[in-house]
């Protein structure tokens, strides 16, 4: 890859980061302005989920125009997409409960639960936010931005730099300790690993979705040091904080560390079908289209030197020579001493005239 292709790819990286930080700020003020309460934070997401969509369809029009747009941002929908989606989420909730379940076992959990009808629409409300919400996050994050990155850098090294910035991103609003941030970072790579092996956010989706979603709805336990996702259940985690991770949850606890390293061995095990059909980058052409049949074609006739095509001949069905005499057979002198004048002599012949009829003669009496 040329200096100039990796450089146009990382220009556009740094104009794609630049349009997520405008489209955030843009869809946190529309979002607000409308004033809707309960409503506010998923309108905010899916008004983010939307400016990414169109602002990177847009940019790949422009930065990449022989790459097809649903490919370059990361989007493509394809066969088997459902199933892509359902192995993330098995991982992401196979990853919460390997946390959960040591501090179950272990440490113990204080479960307090509400039930009012308020909070099942707020659970409906979040479910939808939690939906858009880590969407846009993958489409920021492994999407358009990241494609163009590992253009720019290479995989292995645009796939730690984007881990980096994604774990800063997300633990720098809130106090956080050493493992949350290790943690983010892993779990950066985990889904990095999953786009990189399927070239789309599909698997990475499903994988962040469920984590969030089960971590914070289904067992009400801090998610990135936030309880804003547990509308009915409320869970106090008792235990060391190595184990309970404290006030960031399991995601600040050592056992988070050893499963978010055994997760990276888990997505790279399970999307080895996915890698054998998705996992190469598009080939581009470059340069112009090139007719090989013509320019041979060309080749020879400047060779050779064109000629006038020559009207197919006329097929000869009579002989034009004269045919030997059979001896066998009479001669024309033969055929006309017997008599037999061969057509085109009789056709020469003159015509003989009849004699005049003699008339009886007449005896007198």
């Amino acid at each position: 890859m040329s200096f100039l292709h990796r450089l146009s790819a990382l220009v556009w990286f740094l104009v794609a980061a630049a349009w997520f930080l405008f489209s955030d700020l843009v869809a946190s003020r529309a979002a607000e302005g409308l004033r809707l309460g309960d409503l506010q934070d998923p309108l905010y997401r899916i008004f983010l989920l939307f400016l990414l969509v169109v602002g990177y369809w847009i940019m790949s029009r422009l930065g990449q125009r022989r790459m097809d747009s649903a490919k370059a941002t990361a989007l493509a929908p394809r066969p088997g997409l459902g199933r892509e989606i359902a192995l993330g989420a098995a991982l992401g909730w196979a990853g919460v409960l390997a946390c959960v379940l040591p501090v179950a076992l272990i440490g113990g959990l204080v479960i307090t639960v509400f039930t009012n009808q308020h909070q099942y629409f707020i659970l409906f409300v979040d479910l939808i936010a939690l939906a858009a919400g880590s969407l846009a996050i993958e489409i920021a994050f492994r999407g358009y931005p990241f494609l163009r990155l590992i253009e720019a850098m290479g995989p292995v090294l645009g796939a730690f730099f984007m881990a980096i910035v994604y774990a800063i991103w997300l633990t720098h609003a809130a106090p956080t300790t050493t493992a949350a941030v290790l943690v983010s970072f892993l779990l950066g790579l985990v889904l990095a690993i999953a786009v990189l092996r399927t070239r789309a956010v599909w698997v990475a989706w499903g994988f962040h979705f469920a984590w969030i979603a089960t971590m914070s709805i289904l067992f009400g336990l801090p998610a990135s040091g936030s309880m804003s996702y547990s509308p009915v259940f409320v869970t106090n985690a008792n235990g060391p904080a190595w184990l309970s991770g404290g006030g960031q949850g399991p995601e600040g606890s050592a056992i988070a560390v050893l499963v978010s390293l055994l997760l990276m061995y888990l997505m790279v095990r399970f999307t080895g079908d996915l890698k054998h059909k998705y996992g190469y980058a598009e080939i581009i052409p470059g340069g112009i289209p090139v007719d090989i049949d013509a320019a041979a074609r060309a080749q020879h006739e400047a060779a050779m030197g064109t000629a006038e095509p020559q009207p197919p001949a006329l097929v000869q069905i009579l002989p034009v020579a004269p045919v030997a005499a059979n001896p066998h057979l009479p001669g024309p002198a033969a055929v006309e001493e017997e008599g037999m004048v061969r057509p085109e002599a009789e056709a020469s012949l003159p015509v003989a005239s009849e004699p005049p009829a003699e008339t009886p003669p007449s005896h007198k009496e």
